[in-house]
């Protein structure tokens, strides 16, 4: 491990949320769920996040993944992660039922996600949303899984999302803009550099690599180009796949991969769980969690690096949480 890396998990993991006080932990009376500020948005979220994607929508009956996500809800998470991508507008549904089965969405947050890099297309896309939640705004909406330097270019393009987003979030409908990505960190940096955006979400996991390997393999990581630049600007920051699409499973314990994440700056974790045990399992971490210490961390990413690295290509641009 290079100098360079150990020099920012020890400040980012160990530091960092001493330092930012936005992070520190504060329980949740009523639920005894850990929360965090979500940078300069100023809300307060459950660490532990759910994913609506895929892993959501594999409860195929869906009085069956609405009883998942209530109790979720009633066990502490606030935070709902969601995207039109996920069944084609289904787990976006399937949450509109979830909230008006509440009598609506009190103080839960919810996050949506759109692909479209035309603005005009996104917002049809978002209007279509705001229907299927029931909703007439979101408080976060990400540019959903940012790739390439070319992606980039056409998300900030003179008709592309990311001026429908600013126009979009001036009128309220969106509270808060984002971007999303778990491919290329260094491409991240740069949008996150360039854009005010109010929070991010990227991959962050123990084997500390995206969905794309060989993004990864000059050393470059989410951990060490991206998540410091939207730590300094005071970002809200999501971290996902936490366990790489499953393929972290068995090499360390699931524990310790949740921990590993919610130990970063980050506000929270997201995760699918698609079943009741899983919840509760992970909810039960959460509500337990005491930061890793660095060196365990790195201690953990050694033990499972050289197969986490051998993950290539094939995962590029799968885009569920």
């Amino acid at each position: 491990m290079s100098i360079s890396r150990r020099t920012f998990l020890e400040s980012a993991a160990a530091g960092a949320i001493a330092a930012h006080a936005a992070l520190a932990i504060e329980i949740d009376k009523k639920t005894g769920m850990p929360t965090r500020l979500f940078g300069q948005t100023g809300a307060r979220i459950s660490i532990l996040a759910f994913g609506s994607g895929s892993r959501w929508l594999m409860y195929r009956e869906e009085d069956k993944a609405i009883e998942a996500m209530n109790k979720a809800l009633d066990l502490g998470i606030t935070y709902i992660d969601t995207a039109y991508g996920y069944g084609d507008g289904l787990s976006e549904s399937r949450v509109g039922k979830v909230l008006k089965s509440r009598g609506g969405k009190g103080n839960l947050w919810v996050t949506t996600k759109i692909m479209d890099r035309k603005g005009d297309d996104a917002r049809r896309t978002l209007e279509g949303s705001l229907k299927r939640l029931g909703l007439d705004h979101v408080d976060l909406c990400h540019i959903h899984s940012l790739s390439t330097p070319e992606d980039l270019a056409a998300i900030e393009a003179k008709d592309g999302v990311l001026a429908a987003f600013h126009k979009l979030r001036d009128e309220k409908v969106i509270r808060n803009m984002g971007v999303s990505c778990h491919t290329d960190p260094a491409v991240m940096k740069t949008a996150l550099e360039r854009h005010d955006f109010n929070c991010c979400q990227m991959a962050l996991n123990g084997g500390r690599i995206g969905l794309d390997a060989a993004s990864n393999r000059r050393g470059d990581t989410f951990e060490t180009l991206a998540l410091p630049v939207a730590n300094r600007k005071n970002m809200g920051v999501i971290a996902m796949k936490v366990f790489l699409q499953e393929k972290l499973l068995g090499k360390a314990p699931v524990e310790k991969l949740v921990q590993y994440a919610m130990s970063l700056p980050v506000s929270a974790a997201v995760v699918g769980m698609p079943k009741l045990e899983y919840i509760e399992e992970n909810i039960r971490i959460a509500k337990a969690f005491k930061a890793l210490p660095p060196a365990e961390m790195d201690n953990l990413h050694k033990k499972i690096a050289a197969e986490t690295m051998a993950y290539g290509p094939e995962f590029h641009n799968h885009i569920d949480c």
